[in-house]
């Protein structure tokens, strides 16, 4: 039996697109997904979409889950890491450590923190649900990023995956979600570095099986 599906607009883009959340369970903790926050790390967005098709078909948790595919609908478009003002979603929220300097060309955070309208829509989100767990799906090098009080999942993943567990991603990171919720709001926030490269299918038949597994456990402990 297929999860009960509700979709909305999250937010609309820099030039007004649609950012599409789907939104499946009515009950329990609530997790929040992200995928494509960098456009170019197509990697997670591959990962959002085969785990959309997997809640499609079946939703056995008790969660209230919201999957967001593409947050940066624009950068996912152009395969670029900012969207379409060169901003980069993940160094423009409104953290205590964000800083207008741009430390280079991919990492520019705006010219003021929360300037972009696709974090306006996503702060206003997560400041009405404040959610028990956030995952975001990036590509770097295998990693997982745990912000917060999610070792468990972390512990999953790694499992399944073999990557390494760590608090730090290695680099100042102002302005980024782990830092905004996980560490200043307490929800916990996981970055999962998929490898940078990985084809379609090792993704679908590896990664997104592995979020299933680690959703059993959010749903379990939260």
């Amino acid at each position: 039996m297929g999860g009960h599906l509700t979709s909305f607009i999250l937010a609309n883009s820099a030039e007004n697109l649609p950012i599409l959340a789907h939104q499946f369970g009515s009950s329990g903790p609530k997790v929040l997904i992200l995928g494509g926050v960098h456009g170019d790390e197509i990697e997670g967005v591959w990962a959002a979409q085969g785990l959309l098709k997997s809640f499609m078909n079946s939703f056995p948790y008790e969660l209230q889950l919201t999957l967001v595919p593409a947050f940066n609908i624009e950068g996912v478009l152009a395969k670029t890491r900012s969207n379409s003002r060169g901003v980069d979603l993940n160094r423009n929220l409104p953290t205590k450590d964000w800083s207008p300097e741009v430390k280079g060309p991919r990492y520019n955070p705006g010219p003021a923190a929360l300037s972009e309208p696709e974090n306006q829509g996503l702060v206003q989100f997560l400041d009405a649900q404040k959610p028990q767990f956030i995952l975001s799906l990036h590509s770097w090098e295998p990693v997982l990023n745990v912000n917060g009080d999610c070792l468990a999942e972390a512990k999953c993943l790694a499992k399944h995956t073999g990557y390494k567990i760590d608090t730090d991603i290695g680099y100042p990171t102002p302005g980024c979600l782990g830092t905004y919720a996980g560490l200043e709001r307490h929800w916990p926030t996981l970055t999962y570095e998929i490898e940078r490269g990985l084809a379609l299918q090792p993704i679908l038949k590896i990664h997104v099986p592995a979020i299933l597994d680690a959703l059993k456990i959010t749903a379990e402990i939260r």
